[in-house]
């Protein structure tokens, strides 16, 4: 993973090489910016063609120019993504006895988690798969076929998590995590903190990575300075990245160690990826890491969900604007750089281009009903989600009064327009 932001390419030609308009164009209307501006912004071809002054971009005829969407009321942002998600456990909390991970129900799980992550406004996501011990590659495959049926609507990538890779009993993890990294996985991870040699098994996921031009993205609850010591020296220089999570140990350890750890993190160009909602897979989901702690030792830090629904939290929401919402008000940050954990970190983590409302850049967008991101992060109820370009999901919420003394009233006093919802 790069350290250096992506730069946007050049705005592509909306009317194409043949002249022709783009049928899939989009303007949006009346957008509010964070700055304070209200804007019409035409999207075309997956990217923003146009910024410009409410009124200013002129729609065209009715055949031939893009659809409006208005979004008057509405506050305008570059898209969430989810850096930490369990695509093959997600939604399982509902069903009593053990997760069943036939192929089937992986594969519907997985999608229905990702769809309802879309819906938040994630229009990417990374999800921990677990590979072999009773899954084999099953949970995999299932999981790699929810990314290809997302196709358009979401990006989907995956981490192959071994259990167990030293020793006698850690052969049959590395072969299969060689496997899976030939099947389609895309980043390497596990738990080092469950295998009899930690360090030895970070080296061979590390190995592994390096082997296969992978990222890593390990579990870890960082509780021993001594060993997130280690890690962060082998892990430094290493490309596309290393990402560690959830981190909540950091928060336990004293303040001074903790401080190093995260020197040391910085120094390695380790990202750290909390989960203000929860932790998952067994991880303590008391607390979470110490992310300005973090951040002032220069640690990128993105925020992820964890558990959706599933053993670890039965009630996981898997919303990228309420993990944002537990940084501003648990955690201490400004609105602005709790939106950038879910949004510019998260994407930056994942490899995907930085996403800016300005011309030249990605289309992937997330429009929030209100007028101020601390507003939105407060009740994000009604969202409009651009991927590509294209509209991909909408949520709707409206608020509804009645008075009880006036039950004969037919009509419910309705929210205004300009209001949150």
């Amino acid at each position: 993973m790069p350290d250096s932001q992506p730069q946007p390419h050049p705005p592509s030609n909306s009317s194409g090489s043949s002249g022709q308009s783009d049928p899939a164009a989009l303007l949006l209307c009346g957008a509010r910016l964070t700055d304070g501006r209200t804007v019409d912004v035409r999207l075309g071809r997956g990217r923003i063609e146009a910024v410009g002054t409410a009124g200013s971009l002129a729609p065209g005829p009715a055949r031939t120019g893009p659809t409006r969407v208005d979004l008057s009321g509405y506050l305008l942002l570059p898209a969430p993504a989810e850096p930490h998600a369990h695509g093959d456990t997600a939604l399982s909390a509902e069903h009593p006895g053990p997760v069943s991970y036939a192929p089937e129900d992986v594969q519907r799980r997985a999608t229905e988690a990702a769809l309802l992550q879309l819906g938040h406004g994630a229009t990417a996501a990374r999800t921990h798969v677990r590979v072999g011990d009773v899954q084999g590659l099953g949970a995999l495959g299932a999981v790699l076929q929810a990314r290809r049926s997302l196709r358009g609507l979401a990006e989907l990538t995956t981490v192959a998590m071994p259990r167990l890779l030293t020793g006698v009993a850690g052969a049959d993890g590395l072969a299969i995590l060689r496997d899976a990294l030939k099947m389609g996985a895309s980043v390497v991870g596990g738990c080092p903190d469950l295998d009899p040699d930690p360090t030895g098994y970070v080296e061979t996921v590390l190995d592994v990575a390096s082997e296969h031009g992978c990222a890593v993205d390990l579990h870890t609850d960082a509780s021993d300075p001594a060993r997130l010591s280690r890690l962060a020296a082998m892990a430094g220089g290493l490309r596309p990245g290393v990402t560690i999570g959830p981190c909540a140990g950091l928060a336990r350890l004293p303040t001074e160690a903790a401080s190093r750890a995260a020197d040391q993190l910085a120094a390695a160009g380790v990202t750290v990826v909390c989960l203000p909602q929860g932790g998952c897979c067994g991880t303590d989901r008391r607390s979470a890491a110490p992310v300005r702690l973090l951040r002032a030792a220069g640690v990128r830090v993105s925020a992820g969900s964890g558990a959706l629904r599933d053993a670890s939290n039965p009630v996981g929401r898997g919303d990228p604007l309420e993990a944002a919402y537990l940084l501003a008000s648990t955690h201490g940050l400004r609105p602005e750089d709790a939106y950038d954990a879910v949004s510019t970190s998260a994407r930056v983590m994942l490899g995907l281009p930085e996403v800016r409302v300005e011309a030249g850049f990605p289309a992937d967008l997330l429009a929030v009903r209100g007028n101020r991101l601390a507003g939105a992060l407060s009740l994000a109820y009604s969202r409009i989600v651009v991927h590509r370009g294209r509209v991909v999901a909408r949520t709707s919420a409206v608020r509804e009064y009645c008075n009880s003394a006036a039950a004969a009233e037919p009509g419910l006093p309705r929210q205004g327009r300009g209001e949150l919802s």
